[in-house]
């Protein structure tokens, strides 16, 4: 029962994490105060936390179910 518990703060905490930093990068998106470069790095980052935060949210899933 421990496991489930640590696993499942740990997983709480990684989406936090991932979350705060695609807000980040959705605030400076908004105040274009970068050049072009830095707003395709950062749309891409960006797609990746996604990915990331999906990939979290699966493996949780498949822990707990197996």
């Amino acid at each position: 029962m421990q496991e489930y518990i640590g696993l499942t703060l740990q997983t709480l905490g990684e989406i936090f994490i991932a979350f705060t930093v695609l807000k980040v990068h959705q605030r400076v998106l908004r105040e274009h105060r970068i050049d072009d470069n830095v707003f395709k790095v950062i749309k891409i980052e960006q797609m990746l936390g996604i990915f990331g935060i999906i990939f979290i949210v699966i493996g949780y899933v498949l822990l707990i179910t197996a």
